[in-house]
């Protein structure tokens, strides 16, 4: 049994294939896309926390579309997610819905969050934070500002790290924080701050 994390699914969300530049032809290919990246990864008995905005469709086709995917689900609620909160059978699909949350993972505290923060719990004590909600957009690039000038000045390596599916590091699918802390450190240590016109959300 494992952790594994993910957000910013946005099933059925059309905008997203080219606000994220997804690679994928039509948004059934996409949701069929990280169905199968999911299932290649999580067995039936890991537990996934998606750090929110699970999908744009309604809560029929939503429930029809994560009951297709392995593991045990908890979820972090994204701006996404309210409608489909709603719903009770939407509801029952998880293990537990919270706003954030703080769990252990191999002895590690780690801070799960739809919405970065630049002060989160446990940011002194070697704690993990893991967001989704910036993409990889203008907003990550000021984020990651933050996250750099933090560890600075705690003398830390980052241990703040955005678990979108569409991030280079995530590759579309639920990842261990072992292979998070791993492709996002190469990450942030191989690429400077990406340059963009600031944009909003999809």
């Amino acid at each position: 049994m494992a952790n594994f994390y993910i957000g910013d699914l946005h099933f059925g969300h059309k905008n997203c294939l080219a606000f994220d530049n997804r690679p994928f032809d039509t948004i059934e290919d996409h949701d069929n896309g990280l169905i199968k990246a999911w299932n290649d990864k999580v067995g039936i008995d890991d537990h996934v926390y998606i750090l929110g905005d699970v999908s744009w469709y309604g809560a029929q086709h939503t429930i029809e579309l994560l009951n297709q995917l392995n593991g045990k689900k908890h979820l972090i609620v994204g701006n996404h997610d309210k409608k489909l909160l709603r719903n009770a059978d939407f509801r029952k699909l998880f293990v537990e819905i919270e706003k954030s949350d703080v769990i252990e993972d191999n002895g590690r505290k780690v801070v799960l969050t739809h919405f970065p923060m630049s002060s989160y719990d446990y940011q002194y004590h070697s704690g993990y934070q893991l967001y989704a909600h910036v993409h990889v957009s203008f907003q990550w690039n000021i984020q990651m500002r933050v996250d750099r000038e933090v560890a600075a000045l705690l003398e830390k390596e980052i241990r703040s790290y955005n678990v979108g599916c569409m991030v280079p590091y995530m590759h579309w699918a639920p990842c261990t924080l072992d292979e998070i802390i791993e492709g996002g450190s190469k990450f942030y240590a191989s690429n400077e701050l990406f340059e963009g016109k600031p944009k909003s959300n999809p």
